[in-house]
């Protein structure tokens, strides 16, 4: 480990972990220069059941469009979502992060 990097405490729990990382700079502690891409193929993203109010119309034309397709209305919710989401973002430009 490069003398400028600080070493990493040990954390009693992974509560005390997020703690300390939600109040550092992590280039302090890692040369991220040197880091390597990982994939983790078993890993599934953390969900949240929320409850959404939908107008009748939309939920059944949601559904129309999601058996016409062979999939759950739910999951066809998540990739129009995830398809506005991509566009609004491709909007921000890259340096501020603010539209453009």
């Amino acid at each position: 480990m490069p003398n400028d990097l600080k070493e990493i405490p040990t954390f009693q729990s992974e509560d005390e972990e997020r703690e300390f990382w939600a109040n550092q700079d992590s280039t302090e502690y890692i040369n991220w220069a040197e880091a390597e891409a990982v994939i983790l193929p078993k890993l599934k993203p953390s969900t949240r059941t929320i409850s959404l109010r939908l107008p009748e119309l939309m939920l059944n034309e949601l559904r129309v469009i999601a058996n016409k397709r062979d999939i759950p209305y739910q999951s066809l919710i998540k990739v129009f979502l995830k398809e506005r989401i991509d566009q609004e973002l491709k909007r921000e430009t890259p340096s501020t992060g603010h539209p453009a």
